[in-house]
């Protein structure tokens, strides 16, 4: 079963366990709000609201209120010196829908307790509280031995550490002017 929603302005399809994230509404953190106006429910025999349909809600559990991404609102008149920058962020609050309902019926899904974090038990003080565990290491794979070096490179000779480099060369000496053109007179 699934139905179309209205809230903030917009409508949504929603089934139950959808999460999704809608202009904010008042409700604490954790709490089942009911959304009243329904348009459609949908199913083996569809409903349709005129506007609403009469008796129907949705019932959500709030997730979590949260700022939406940045929007700026950037205006400028060419030639006249002439800019503004306005910004804003909109308020979201994110529902899970619990359940659809209809004939006026209260919600009987309450919010979903929080997963807590398990904890690691401790050891018993007889079983291995005296011995810590030791973990195996593995070992990275060890290098290949370096190449061995060619009969050229072997026999050519090295320069000393010790030896002056050779000054650097000097720049070309400037060209004299051209031979073979005159003044006119």
């Amino acid at each position: 079963m699934f139905a179309v929603i209205k809230t903030g302005g917009r409508q949504y399809r929603v089934v139950p366990d959808d999460v999704l994230e809608i202009g904010k509404i008042a409700g604490e953190v954790g709490t089942i709000v009911q959304l009243g106006e329904v348009l459609l429910l949908g199913g083996e025999q569809p409903v349709l609201g005129a506007p609403t349909v009469a008796g129907a809600s949705v019932a959500a559990e709030v997730l979590q209120h949260k700022r939406g991404p940045k929007v700026i609102a950037f205006k400028k008149r060419r030639r006249k010196n002439s800019r503004r920058k306005r910004g804003y962020r909109d308020e979201i609050t994110v529902l899970r829908v619990t359940e659809i309902l209809t004939d006026n019926k209260q919600p009987t899904v309450g919010p979903r307790p929080k997963k807590e974090k398990p904890v690691a038990a401790a050891p018993a003080e007889g079983e291995d509280a005296a011995a810590p565990k030791k973990t195996a290491k593995k070992k990275a794979p060890a290098r290949k031995p370096a190449a061995k070096t060619t009969a050229k490179a072997a026999a050519k000779p090295r320069a000393k550490p010790d030896a002056k480099k050779p000054d650097a060369k000097k720049a070309p000496a400037k060209k004299a002017a051209a031979k073979g053109k005159t003044e006119k007179k």
